[in-house]
């Protein structure tokens, strides 16, 4: 997985659903060597260090944790894994993307809101830039 490559296959992107993201993990470029005990048994084997870290921070755990888990087994038995782990977490977000993306009024609700908080927010500071500065205000 890479997202330098020009090839849609080689990353995930957000709006990918459950069976494209299955697909493409499965397909993702690895090596014949098995997982190995620890970390340092990554060094030299970039796609394979990509793919532990790609669980590790979709489970939350460590590279370490995740060689515990897998080390002496082969892509065959961890990429299923990673690429259902990775469906469950990333397609949820494709899918709320595309509900928003058909519901533009709900996308200006929100940045409304936004806009609102942050000039609740900001406007004690801003009052106190233009006091320390010398401007006058409102009501001064």
């Amino acid at each position: 997985m890479s997202k330098s490559d020009p090839s849609d296959n080689a990353r995930i992107n957000l709006l990918d659903d459950k069976d494209t993201i299955v697909q493409k993990v499965r397909r993702a470029r690895t090596d014949a060597e098995l997982l190995p005990e620890t970390v340092d048994g990554l060094a030299g084997r970039a796609e394979a260090d990509n793919l532990v870290g790609l669980y590790a921070a979709l489970s939350g755990v460590t590279k370490a944790a995740v060689l515990g888990e897998f080390a002496g087994q082969g892509f065959g038995a961890f990429k299923p894994r990673l690429a259902d782990l990775m469906a469950e977490v990333v397609a949820p977000i494709g899918d709320e993307m595309r509900r928003l993306m058909n519901d533009p009024a709900e996308i200006d609700r929100v940045f409304l809101a936004g806009a609102e908080r942050a000039r609740e927010v900001s406007e004690p500071v801003v009052e106190e830039v233009k006091r320390i500065v010398g401007f006058w205000g409102p009501g001064r």
